[in-house]
């Protein structure tokens, strides 16, 4: 006799190919928030400050005299010199041409790795004294509230450290004079180490500043580097989930254009 009977019906097996589709679009999306976040954090930093490259920009845009082979100005270098930041363009992408203060230091970011944090201000005022050959007076003021870097995450942590809500301006001021030589009024690069007074945070403190300066068709361009620890100036180092470890030091650097 044949059997008649039902045969059980089978638990339909869920198609794994479906199961994989959620994961595999979860996984995309961290993906692309991933690279995301690389992008956003780790953006090339901007050239460290060079003077040379720095007056090879404006020479090629107008056409100036670079080298030593310019014409001296007939007053010489002596007098009062006024920043001025009119001259070049500020940008953190590109060749900083323009009058800034800022800072560099070197970071660890979570998932990126090593990377430097650059942040810049263009708010700067201030003047220098030559008396002959000799650099007697340096006057330079800075609003720190101004500093931007390529994270406004970055920013704004960069002023909490700073405190710059109590103490928005950073100064230097030379503590002595300084012989520049007489190439300093015949176009020549002069190298110098000033030592003079920072302060940052309303705390003040000695610190010896390398300077590269170069008289360029009657203005004076100058840049200036120098290494600093921030908790000397009672900075506390910004921390955020997305950076494992920054350095208590860094470097310090300006560039200035000075119009007698």
């Amino acid at each position: 006799m044949l059997d008649t009977k039902t045969p059980t019906a089978q638990p339909k097996r869920p198609n794994r190919r479906l199961w994989l589709l959620p994961a595999i679009g979860l996984g995309f999306a961290f993906l692309v928030a991933g690279i995301g976040i690389v992008w956003w954090l780790s953006g090339d930093a901007p050239d460290a400050v060079n003077l040379d490259e720095t007056a090879a920009v404006i020479a090629q845009e107008d056409g100036s005299e670079v080298a030593g082979d310019q014409t001296p100005v007939a007053d010489g270098i002596e007098g009062s010199w006024n920043i001025d930041t009119s001259v070049g363009t500020f940008s953190l992408d590109e060749t900083t041409t323009s009058t800034f203060v800022g800072f560099r230091v070197d970071e660890v970011l979570n998932s990126i790795g090593s990377t430097t944090a650059v942040g810049r201000t263009p708010e700067v005022s201030g003047s220098i004294t030559i008396d002959g050959t000799s650099l007697t007076e340096v006057d330079i003021e800075a609003d720190l509230t101004g500093l931007v870097s390529d994270s406004d995450m970055r920013d704004n942590r960069v002023q909490d450290a700073l405190g710059t809500d109590a103490n928005p301006t950073a100064t230097f001021t030379l503590e002595s004079p300084i012989e520049l030589g007489e190439g300093a009024a015949t176009g020549e690069v002069i190298s110098v180490t000033t030592t003079g007074h920072l302060t940052i945070n309303g705390v003040t403190n000695h610190v010896d500043v390398l300077i590269e300066a170069q008289l360029i068709d009657n203005q004076i361009l100058v840049t200036g580097t120098t290494e600093v620890v921030f908790s000397d100036f009672g900075v506390a180092v910004p921390d955020s989930p997305s950076v494992l470890a920054v350095e208590d030091f860094g470097t310090v650097e300006v560039q200035l254009w000075l119009t007698r």
